[in-house]
C-alpha cells in the first residue's frame, strides 16, 4: 500500500506538469481512468468520473485543441489558462489517492497549482517568440507537441507512474539544456554584430558619410 502510494506521488508530478501543457487532457484523462477502474480517487473527486463530468471536459478539450491552433484564439486560451493550468494542476495532483494528498491534501494542490501554473508561464513565454519567428506557422506544431507530450504524461501517470516522473524530469533537463543554448546563441549574435558595427580596428565608422578626423600624428587626407 505504501508503495502505491509513494508512486501514486510520482505520478502525480507527471499530471500536474500535463496540466501546464494542456489543463484538459489530465482532467479527461484522470476522469475515464476512474470511471474503467484503473486508478482510485479520493471520494471527494469521484465526480471526476461522472458522466456529465466527462462530457464537459471533452467538450472543453474539442475546443481548446482546435483553437489552441488559431493564431489571435491561442493568445485568448494562454490569458485564461493563467487561471485554468494552476487550477487543473491543483485538482490532478490532490485527486488521485498518493502520499501527500492522503495527509496533507491542501499541500497536495498546492504543490498541483504550482506546478501547473509553471509550466503554463513557460509555455506562454515560448509561444510569443514562435509567433514572432515563424510569423505564427509554427504555432500548430508547438501547439500539437504540447498536446502529444500532456497526453503522454497523463497516460503514464496512470498506467506507470514512475515512468511519468522520469520523463518529466527528462523533459525538464532538455529544457534547460535548450534553454541554455539558446541565450548562449543569443549572446554570440549580439558580440558579433556589436563587433561589426565597431568595424575593423575597433573604431565605430560613421554613419553619415562625412570624413573622419585624423588621429593625432597621422597625415590628414589631401
Amino acid at each position: 500500500m505504501e508503495i502505491t502510494l509513494f508512486t501514486n506521488l510520482l505520478g502525480a508530478f507527471g499530471l500536474g506538469a500535463a496540466s501546464g501543457l494542456n489543463p484538459w487532457i489530465p482532467l479527461l484523462g484522470l476522469g475515464l481512468a476512474q470511471r474503467l477502474g484503473v486508478v482510485e480517487l479520493s471520494s471527494s473527486f469521484d465526480w471526476l468520473g461522472a458522466t456529465p463530468t466527462l462530457l464537459v471536459l471533452v467538450a472543453l478539450f474539442v475546443l481548446d485543441l482546435i483553437g489552441d491552433k488559431v493564431a489571435v484564439v491561442d493568445s485568448v486560451l494562454h490569458a485564461v489558462g493563467v487561471v485554468i493550468a494552476p487550477a487543473s494542476g491543483a485538482v490532478v495532483f490532490a485527486a488521485q489517492e498518493n502520499l501527500l494528498s492522503n495527509t496533507h491534501p491542501v499541500l497536495a494542490g498546492g504543490v498541483g497549482l504550482v506546478l501547473g501554473g509553471t509550466v503554463h508561464a513557460a509555455r506562454s513565454v515560448l509561444r510569443p517568440a514562435v509567433t514572432a519567428t515563424t510569423g505564427g506557422v509554427g504555432n500548430p506544431v508547438i501547439s500539437a507537441v504540447e498536446d502529444v507530450v500532456s497526453t503522454v504524461l497523463t497516460v503514464l501517470a496512470v498506467v506507470v507512474p514512475v515512468l511519468a516522473f522520469l520523463t518529466l524530469v527528462g523533459l525538464v533537463a532538455w529544457a534547460v539544456v535548450v534553454l541554455r543554448r539558446w541565450r548562449a546563441r543569443r549572446l554570440r549574435d549580439r558580440q558579433a554584430r556589436a563587433g561589426a558595427a565597431r568595424g575593423p580596428g575597433g573604431v565605430t565608422g560613421a554613419s553619415d558619410g562625412s570624413p573622419s578626423t585624423p588621429a593625432p600624428g597621422q597625415p590628414g587626407l589631401p
